[in-house]
């Protein structure tokens, strides 16, 4: 399974990014990204501290285990900018699901349109049976909504 999507840099000058599984070294970043009041708003597991962070990364990493949860730490020039994830459907006929956030630093610049589109191509190409995948998103949040619109996501 190719494990590390890789997103060219832009014309425009925009740096390569690196989609990667979490590592422990992705721990006192993943911290700091939560001290954001817009990430804790829009996601479902708190990281207040390194013990949270640390369930964050095994909850993570057991999802690569069972196949069942695919989450990227993307990095722009090694350093921790957003996440991807796509996530296999729960019932029969389901499809996966892809959902993604930016580190406030990291926004506004196409970081998240840019990863998604490398995470759709690596779960179309690498996921079996894959035809479809839905995106995951809150409806509410408008740079999410564009995120969604500039990957083709309806």
């Amino acid at each position: 399974m190719t494990v590390e999507p890789h997103v060219d840099p832009t014309p425009a000058g925009r740096p390569a990014l690196v989609l990667r599984p979490w590592d422990i070294g992705d721990i006192q970043p993943l911290v700091d990204i939560y001290r954001d009041p817009a990430v804790r708003k829009r996601t479902l597991l708190p990281i207040t501290g390194v013990e949270d962070a640390a369930r964050w990364l095994e909850i993570q990493w057991d999802g690569w285990r069972s196949g069942e949860r695919f989450s990227f730490a993307v990095l722009e020039e090694d350093r921790l900018v957003a996440n991807v994830a796509v996530k296999r459907g729960t019932g029969q006929g389901d499809c996966p699901e892809v959902g993604y956030w930016t580190a406030a630093e990291a926004r506004g610049r196409g970081i998240a349109p840019r990863a998604l589109q490398a995470l759709t191509g690596w779960a179309f190409g690498t996921l079996d049976g894959v035809t479809r995948l839905d995106l995951l998103h809150q409806i509410d949040n408008v740079a999410s909504c564009r995120v969604a619109e500039k990957t083709g996501y309806a």
